[in-house]
């Protein structure tokens, strides 16, 4: 059994938005960072977070909420406590919320199902109504929508809602709702699992009442003007409808669902097999930027398997960017792709040169140390718009990379960062926490004891800033200067082996080692660098020597006259 202290840095489910993260911990605390506007991140402000800051949850009881699920739409959050009820915190122009008004910076009880039955005492109108109060067992956002279901598999939704256009026509429209809404189509089945992109959701729903491991059918329904529901058309749906490649009768069993903002990503394995790694990635709808992984930047109507992922590796997780897509196996490989090499990154914002451009296939990220994978146990990975974050190491190491603006990543920086960087996790604070004065006696040692450690952790943080903006710095001139000699960025395989290992490396013996390994393009591009390189050089000390020359001319020529 683990301690509290081990569950509190243990983190047990991600969720990334537009440009900000929540995680959930083992303890059932929730922590946020990166952009504030809107008062996404639940802080009270709207201030940028370049590290996890745990979100306050204030209660009219002194008991602490213990939550279970996180999730995050594009400037919105929710979270999920064990009792059922649902916080919400951000933009709330859509109602995504649930509430009526303006943003929330800190969050705020959704009442909403407080007030309502059960789905089934909705429909059923006979005198017989459910036991007890609505309660909420999962969450989803996307977009600006906000999804939830119940603990007898009802579907609800609320914000930016599609809905039917008219009472006798089937064409849809989008209107705002702060009050949830039911989604009746599934009555007498269980939703086990949602996903929701810009303006269309895709669910898990079991073939018969409840659940039974194996017999999820794949519904999807909403705006499909790039084929993003997978039914084979561009025609926008007003009720849900099944994706025919994973119905009841399909060999293949749907364990996992992610939507971008127009395209979508199942994860199945084959029923009744023998074989628990034949696992596959299925994409459909818009592919300009290669966020479907297929090899080109076609869209596509229906689901089409990602042929270039490892047929032996079972993927454990997936999730969708806006225009990016990304999976992580079992074993912690972790493959990108779809816009700027995978990372999401708009072309404004990326690097330039060969290595540049958008990954139409998989792309394994780096991710390999001397003793295996970096990435080890995985847990869960999660695509924002144009940042991912990754949860290994059992929970208790998180990594990111993508855009950096506004502290997106979680690394104390605001810079872009092409290869996986350590988001700060814990933070730093809690491992300064002292215990409050016990006793009356000991209240003024206790209160001198906790100024001391707020100064201590004071300066500690203020030496932390500064070695961090040192790092940035020199990070920034290594990199410019590997990018120029080698034309790519320099990520972290870049750093010789022998220095790895014991700190000290022969530069002489690595260099010829790289030489060695290094193909035809890579050693005609040195050439060229270095040729360039003495050229600069020999005609500087050419410009040096005439000025030598000139100065030593120009006394002998006044001494003259």
């Amino acid at each position: 059994m683990e301690g509290n202290t081990a569950l509190s840095g243990k983190v047990v489910s991600v969720a990334t938005g537009e440009a900000h993260s929540l995680i959930l911990t083992g303890d059932g605390r929730v922590y946020s960072w990166g952009k504030g506007m809107f008062g996404r991140l639940g802080t009270g402000s709207e201030v940028d977070e370049l590290f996890p800051v745990q979100v306050k949850f204030e209660t009219c009881v002194e008991k602490r909420l213990n939550f279970v699920g996180v999730a995050a739409g594009a400037y919105h959050s929710l979270a999920l406590a064990d009792d059922g009820s649902v916080w919400c915190w951000g933009y709330n122009i859509y109602g995504q919320l649930g509430v009526s008004g303006e943003n929330y910076s800190m969050p705020h009880l959704m009442d909403q199902f407080l007030e309502l039955g059960s789905l089934g005492s909705l429909i059923d109108h006979s005198e017989t109504k459910s036991e007890g109060p609505l309660k909420i067992c999962s969450i989803k956002a996307g977009g600006m929508m906000s999804l939830a279901i119940d603990d007898h598999g009802a579907l609800w939704m609320w914000g930016n809602c599609p809905q039917q256009r008219n009472k006798t026509g089937s064409s849809i429209s989008f209107e705002s709702s702060f009050i949830p809404i039911p989604v009746r189509d599934f009555h007498g089945h269980s939703v086990v699992k949602v996903a929701c992109g810009s303006e269309h959701v895709v669910a898990l729903v079991s073939a018969g009442e409840t659940y039974k491991g194996e017999d999820l059918v794949c519904y999807s329904w909403g705006n499909n003007n790039h084929g993003q529901l997978g039914l084979g058309d561009r025609e926008s749906r007003v009720h849900p409808e099944i994706v025919e490649m994973f119905n009841k009768d399909s060999s293949w069993d749907v364990y996992e669902v992610a939507c971008g903002a127009y395209h979508t990503a199942l994860l199945t394995r084959k029923r009744r097999t023998v074989d628990p790694l034949e696992s596959v990635c299925w994409t459909f709808g818009l592919g300009d930027n290669g966020q479907l992984g297929h090899g080109t930047t076609q869209s596509v109507l229906k689901p089409e398997p990602v042929k270039e992922l490892p047929g032996q590796a079972y993927l454990i997780s997936v999730d969708c960017g806006l225009f990016h897509t990304s999976v992580v196996s079992s074993v912690g490989d972790v493959w990108s792709w779809g816009m700027e090499k995978g990372l999401g990154l708009c072309p404004d914002a990326s690097f330039t040169g060969t290595d540049a451009g958008d990954a139409a296939s998989p792309l394994l990220m780096s991710g390999y140390g001397v003793d295996g994978p970096i990435f080890h146990n995985p847990i869960q990975v999660a695509c924002g718009a144009a940042h991912t974050v990754l949860v290994a190491n059992d929970g208790y190491k998180l990594w990111s990379w993508g855009r950096g603006t506004s502290g997106v990543l979680g690394n104390g920086k605001t810079i872009n960062c092409f290869a996986p960087s350590f988001v700060l996790w814990p933070p730093l604070t809690e491992d300064f926490k002292q215990p409050e004065p016990k006793t009356v006696g000991e209240e003024s040692n206790g209160s001198k004891a906790v100024a001391e450690t707020d100064k201590r952790l004071s300066l500690a943080m203020e030496e932390i800033e500064l070695l961090q903006s040192k790092l940035s710095i020199m990070e920034q001139y290594g990199g410019m200067l590997h990018g120029l000699v080698f034309g790519r960025p320099f990520t972290y395989q870049d750093i010789p082996i022998s220095l790895q290992n014991s700190g000290n490396f022969d530069i002489a013996k690595e260099w010829e080692s790289m030489l060695e390994s290094a193909d035809h393009s890579k050693l005609r591009r040195l050439e060229l660098f270095y040729r360039d390189m003495r050229a600069t050089i020999k005609d500087k000390i050419m410009k040096r020597r005439i000025q030598e020359i000139i100065k030593e001319c120009l006394p002998s020529s006044t001494t003259a006259k």
